[in-house]
């Protein structure tokens, strides 16, 4: 680019931002690497599956608000057992798809199944 005072043509600020986003690229890569050094298709999909399992358990949970919907009060352990499983399958599916934009965006790179 050119002195501070000037403003960047377009090519010079798309130049930068390539910069910008190769250099985010290799830092997320390095990092979650490091926390994850052995990130395969199968643990992907495994998270997956736990995700559904949440999912289902939570509306399993609704279901049994929805079955005793009938009693003048629902018991504390029932909505709070729903609130639960809600926190659990949301946390999980926010990871998940936290995992999956990384993916997209070249933030991961997956090791050959085991």
């Amino acid at each position: 680019m050119k002195d501070q005072g000037s403003i960047p043509n377009f090519a010079e600020l798309q130049r930068f931002m390539n910069e910008v986003e190769q250099g985010i690229r290799i830092a997320n890569r390095e990092i979650i690497h490091s926390s994850i050094p052995h990130l395969t298709r199968d643990k992907v999909l495994a998270f997956a599956v736990v995700v559904g399992k949440l999912r289902a358990a939570y509306l399993e949970a609704a279901f049994v608000i929805a079955d005793s919907a009938g009693e003048a009060i629902l018991s504390e352990s029932i909505v709070g057992d729903l609130k639960l499983k809600r926190e659990m399958f949301e946390e999980a599916k926010a990871a998940f798809e936290s995992l999956t934009d990384a993916i997209e965006k070249g933030y991961v790179a997956l090791s050959q199944d085991d």
